[in-house]
């Protein structure tokens, strides 16, 4: 039988991101939208991986299923870091993208140079016991108005130099083979081939 993948996310946009990247991997793909009845724990701000393993572990010990959990950031190196950890709660509670891309420009005002990064940590938690933390990194620029329209979150006005176009305005394809995201599947790939080799 064809082991279970639960990535410990109702969040949209991450899902529309980690599906394809984990396709072919050897696992059937659920999310908590197909499983509402699992409640993860709120994250913090200690620690990307603080966060990722506690989504990973609280899916995987609700279900008997490999789990897997992200925390994801925006650090921008003129802010020391923030948003950071803080990203998907920046500037408080109920604010839209674009009232947070908003937030952190208007911070930024006459600021340069406006370098950053996207950090994402990945956490692999077993049924069986085994844990293990990926990470993926992209640095970029920051732009001063928001670009494009794709991706979610702070991707239109984070640019890549060598393409000269934010993450708004790259392809599917392209952010599929840049994105940090991408950058901590890749790394974890190993890892599940592993371990579904372990449930068949």
């Amino acid at each position: 039988m064809t082991p279970r993948l639960v990535l410990a996310t109702a969040n949209a946009g991450k899902l529309r991101e980690f599906v394809p990247l984990l396709d072919g991997q050897g696992y059937v793909l659920v999310s908590l939208a197909d499983l509402p009845e699992v409640r993860l724990p709120p994250e913090g701000e200690t620690s990307y991986a603080d966060n990722a393993l506690g989504k990973a572990r609280a899916a995987a010990a609700a279900t008997a299923a490999v789990a897997l959990g992200d925390d994801s950031g925006l650090e921008v190196d003129a802010l020391d870091g923030r948003p950071g950890v803080a990203s998907a709660r920046y500037g408080g509670s109920g604010l839209s993208d674009a009232e947070r891309m908003a937030r952190l420009l208007a911070e930024l005002t006459a600021i340069e140079p406006r370098t950053a990064r996207f950090r994402c940590v990945l956490a692999l938690v077993s049924p069986w016991g085994e844990e293990a933390l990926v990470e993926g990194i992209v640095e970029g620029v920051l732009t001063h108005t928001p670009r494009g329209s794709g991706g979610f979150g702070y991707d239109p006005i984070f640019l890549v130099p060598a393409l000269g176009r934010t993450f708004g305005e790259l392809s599917t394809a392209e952010k599929e083979r840049l994105s940090h995201r991408a950058r901590a599947v890749a790394a974890a790939r190993p890892i599940l081939a592993r371990w579904a080799v372990h449930r068949a």
